[in-house]
């Protein structure tokens, strides 16, 4: 059961938030290492992303995951890591309040470094079947040019 009332989490007003914390990715990165913004989108491949994205749900950073590599023609099913914030970070505008009424997916950005914790490694994928379904959703969005990423 959600909260019903819910605090949003911005810049200013985020240390109600607690992890652990997750990040999806194709990256291979140790503990200690940081995740950066200003690397090329895994959606939009024109486009350099200004936020590094992290969530607080590992299913929400399988999905990272997942897509990550199918979009980006790695193989594997992609890395989920526990990361800890180095700076303010606010809810994701991308899913908070506009795919879904306030933030259930527990997705958050920031400008600042995500330091690697460690890697969860007892995560399963998603079966083969839901990927492609998802990938299909993401394809028609693009097509329709609603595949807006607000960074």
């Amino acid at each position: 059961m959600t909260d019903p009332i819910r605090v949003p989490v911005t810049l200013d007003h985020h240390d109600h938030v607690r992890g652990p914390f997750f990040h999806g990715t194709a990256a291979v990165v140790g503990p200690g290492e940081e995740l950066v913004a200003g690397r090329t989108s895994n959606f939009q491949t024109d486009r350099v992303m200004r936020h590094v994205y992290f969530t607080a749900a590992v299913e929400t950073a399988v999905w990272g995951a997942e897509l990550a590599t199918a979009l980006t023609g790695t193989p594997g099913h992609g890395r989920v890591y526990e990361v800890e914030p180095t700076g303010p970070f606010e809810d994701d505008p991308n899913v908070t309040d506009k795919r879904f009424p306030g933030n259930p997916t527990l997705s958050y950005r920031t400008r600042h470094p995500l330091r690697v914790v460690g890697e969860l490694e007892d995560w399963t994928p998603h079966p083969p079947e839901v990927l492609a379904g998802m990938l299909a959703s993401l394809a028609r969005l693009r097509e329709q040019g609603l595949d807006v990423i607000e960074d």
